[in-house]
């Protein structure tokens, strides 16, 4: 198992990013190849205009990505004042098991600390169960109450992290 880093995307990788993404989402069958969503999770160069990429890279290349976002902010979706939220976790199938989105989360919660936030949000699909004993395990509880369905029939869970 090689290192890894979580750094800031950088813009000749966003094609990259967003293939990364969107593919890590089709193979987990959360989203068809030829699903809307799945476009603009391969836009990543779009989101880099509104929202910070991080990025986990070692020598060979990335190995996944993470969106944050500010409240109020285009690709925001639960965000409130005070709040930094992130979106589009994505770890490549090839690089799963090596702590790869632990270390994209703890990135996020790091930038949350740094720019005074007082709570880190996300919203996550049901079918998303690994990832949710993830935000479990680093201290995120459930507030459904902000639970919301952005098509019929597709349910977004919220998650909450107090800095």
């Amino acid at each position: 198992m090689s290192e890894f880093t979580v750094r800031p995307a950088w813009p000749a990788e966003y094609p990259a990013v967003g293939a990364l993404t969107a593919a890590a989402y089709v193979a987990d069958g959360l989203i068809g190849q030829d699903d809307d969503y799945a476009r603009e999770l391969a836009d990543a160069a779009r989101r880099a205009e509104h929202a910070e990429l991080l990025v986990a890279a070692d020598a060979n290349g990335l190995l996944g990505s993470v969106t944050i976002v500010q409240p109020g902010s285009r690709y925001s979706e639960i965000a409130r004042e005070g709040e930094l939220e992130f979106r589009m976790l994505a770890t490549a199938p090839a690089a799963r098991g090596r702590g790869v989105g632990e270390a994209l989360v703890r990135a996020v919660l790091d930038r949350a600390r740094t720019t005074g936030a007082e709570a880190v949000v996300l919203c996550s699909l049901d079918a998303m169960r690994t990832a949710h004993r993830l935000y479990t395990r680093l201290g995120f509880t459930r507030i459904p109450q902000r639970d919301w369905e952005p098509r019929p029939g597709l349910w977004l869970r919220a998650f909450r992290l107090v800095c």
